[in-house]
């Protein structure tokens, strides 16, 4: 599933269409993306709205239009989106083309995990402004990591880095990338986790998000893979190798999730 910087990644790729009319909305009413979404009202209020701004939070993208029109999507686990030739040919999984002069923004999604969201209004509707702190402003603090991991203290810090309330935008890799660096095991339990690792979790957490959005969610016409300094490049390969010690890493079911990490760094504390 796309995280923080995939996602950021994907919505720049509506950006040749900021400032630009939509002259026709195609979409197919019935798919499940539009769940909970009345996708008629949306199409009507987008037709003939302007693009105006776009920004990504956590796991998910803003687009905002003329008309005090919000349009919000989720790409799941397949959902992507691109710009496309105006006359661009649509296919089967594109459930939703905004038709511009020079472009068509599409949202494809073929398993249909992804979701649409849409609202009119003059401020930001609430699906979007409940979206928890990021980790990059400064209200993500350490005492407040602390106090997060206090309250599932028995949980294993992998599960509760995937915890969106507090850790936006953090998916399966990154989680695996963070603890990593930190040198924390993914199955310590997070009220066990000392003053000082909890400092360093905190460190790692900003630092990753940041070094994600620079290299994954750059400027790029495709998407680009840390480099094979970090535990990303290796965490899928059979036999994979710790980039820091060279020993063998380990995958398995944590939390709910396949995780990797090195026996030789992330050591489980009593």
């Amino acid at each position: 599933m796309p995280e923080l910087a995939e996602v950021e990644f994907f919505r720049k790729r509506w950006n040749p269409g900021l400032g630009q009319t939509v002259e026709r909305v195609l979409l197919h009413p019935a798919a499940s993306v539009f769940r909970g979404c009345d996708a008629t009202l949306l199409a009507e209020k987008l037709t003939g709205a302007t693009l105006r701004s776009s920004e990504a939070a956590a796991k998910q993208m803003l687009f905002c239009f003329s008309g005090d029109t919000w349009l919000g999507i989720h790409l799941g686990m397949t959902g992507e989106l691109t710009a496309q030739p105006a006359d661009f040919a649509t296919r089967k999984h594109d459930h939703l083309v905004l038709r511009q002069r020079d472009y068509s923004l599409v949202f494809s999604d073929h398993r249909m995990f992804g979701r649409i969201q849409f609202s009119t209004g003059p401020i930001a509707p609430a699906w979007w402004t409940s979206i928890a702190t990021a980790i990059l402003s400064d209200a993500f603090t350490v005492e407040a990591v602390a106090t997060f991991l206090r309250r599932r203290a028995r949980s294993p810090i992998k599960a509760v880095l995937l915890m969106q309330e507090r850790f936006p935008g953090v998916g399966n890799w990154m989680a695996d990338e963070i603890l990593w660096r930190a040198a924390i095991h993914p199955k310590q339990p997070a009220g066990s986790l000392t003053p000082t690792q909890v400092k360093m979790l905190h460190k790692e957490c900003r630092w990753v998000c940041r070094q994600a959005l620079k290299i994954v969610g750059g400027e790029s016409d495709t998407l680009q893979d840390p480099p094979k300094t970090w535990l990303f490049p290796h965490r899928w390969e059979d036999g994979g190798r710790d980039p820091m010690t060279g020993a063998k890493l380990l995958r398995e079911q944590v939390g709910g999730r396949t995780t990797c990490w090195s026996p030789a760094r992330q050591k489980l504390l009593g």
